[in-house]
């Protein structure tokens, strides 16, 4: 071999060797990438690399939740308690509501196991109890039965203000002391149909109401008495004025025990419907007095006794058919809506009152009739 060819060999053997694989892509078997392809080999790994870190996110995320969750737990089931009462509340304001039976009403809505269905559920909201009032369930006829009695008792009330004063001997007691009844007539019966009407309100509520309520009949018991104590000793006014004062020193200690709470709850049903009879029955005094002075025949003529025993039987009936249950506990579910104990109860209460309005105009006639002056012996 000439020196040329062997000065020539090497040279062409280490050039060779010096050429990169950039530049000799071909040396190592691939084919050059295209810019295009280069620009889609990036983009699919960042995607690749997104979409990894967003699940590498979403699994820290789910973890760090039932972490919380298990944490949190009585939070979020307030949460979730809160977010059904609000979905409930408005459905009760759209007036969507539905009767419910006994059963499942909160204890203080249950005051009378013999009553099966139809009873409002717990409505926190005034205006949906309220337009409760045109819906059938079993408070339809307590607060109608009250509600027209107040309106009746109002309007006849406002009538016999407005009568002319020549119609009374001494017009300004005389309706002083009418007025007091027709006051406790209106107190009794407005109260009553208002707390009927608002107490599945709340429990607080209910028991305001209820408080008031007892309290109304109190007040009618009270303003009964006054115009038939001024008529019967009219012309003895010294028993007159110390009946008046029992009579509301009585009237004030029912209330002042209907202020109690344990008062309203069902057990003590029977001491309630007690309490009141017996302020109602504490008139037994001054009628035996008014007979014994006037004598049987004048009593139950002049004095109007009949109309009074009536009134007297009409709210004792009332009140033993409201402590004993009747007639719904010996028909358990069929006195649900209608005809309840409570509903006679209100009923009879009405009647009562206007039996004694009755009595006490025509006692109111009588002085009118006699004029102002009374006997030497101080009777009628």
């Amino acid at each position: 071999m000439s020196p040329r060819e062997k000065g020539d060999t090497p040279t062409s053997g280490s050039s060779t060797s010096h050429l990169s694989t950039a530049e000799c892509p071909a040396h190592n078997g691939s084919v050059p990438e295209s810019q295009s392809d280069k620009e889609r080999r990036i983009n699919e790994e960042d995607d690749r690399g997104r979409e990894g870190g967003e699940e590498k996110e979403q699994e820290e995320d789910e973890r760090s939740s039932d972490e919380g969750f298990m944490g949190m737990t009585p939070l979020l089931q307030a949460h979730h308690a809160m977010e059904r009462m609000e979905e409930f509340v408005h459905k009760v304001w759209e007036g969507r509501w539905r009767v419910i039976p006994h059963d499942v009403l909160p204890d203080w809505l249950k005051d009378n196991d013999f009553l099966l269905h139809g009873h409002r559920p717990p409505m926190p909201s005034f205006r949906a109890c309220f337009k409760s009032i045109f819906r059938i369930h079993t408070e339809t006829g307590n607060i109608w039965t009250h509600l027209l009695g107040c309106l009746f008792f109002l309007c006849l009330g406002l009538m016999y203000m407005f009568r002319p004063n020549m119609s009374f001997v001494a017009p300004v007691q005389e309706k002083v002391v009418i007025g007091m009844f027709f006051l406790g007539a209106i107190l009794c019966l407005s109260f009553s149909w208002l707390f009927h009407t608002v107490y599945c309100h709340s429990e607080g509520v209910s028991r305001v109401f209820s408080k008031l309520d007892y309290s109304g009949i109190a007040f009618l018991i009270m303003g009964s008495f006054v115009p038939w104590l001024y008529y019967s000793f009219y012309c003895s006014p010294q028993p007159c004025f110390i009946y008046l004062i029992v009579v509301c020193i009585l009237g004030l200690a029912a209330i002042t025990v209907s202020q109690c709470d344990f008062f309203a709850t069902p057990q003590y049903r029977g001491v309630r419907a007690g309490v009141f009879v017996g302020l109602g029955l504490s008139g037994v005094v001054p009628t035996l007095h008014f007979v014994i002075s006037e004598g049987l025949i004048k009593a139950t003529t002049i004095g109007q006794m009949g109309w009074l025993l009536l009134m007297a039987t009409l709210y004792i009936t009332g009140a033993c058919l409201y402590a004993a249950r009747i007639p719904e506990r010996f028909f358990p579910g069929k006195c649900d809506i209608w005809f309840h104990s409570h509903q006679l109860f209100h009923i009879l209460v009405v009647a009562g009152a206007f039996v004694h309005f009755h009595g006490v105009s025509n006692l109111q006639e009588f002085r009118y009739t006699a004029g102002a002056g009374c006997a030497e012996d101080g009777t009628l």
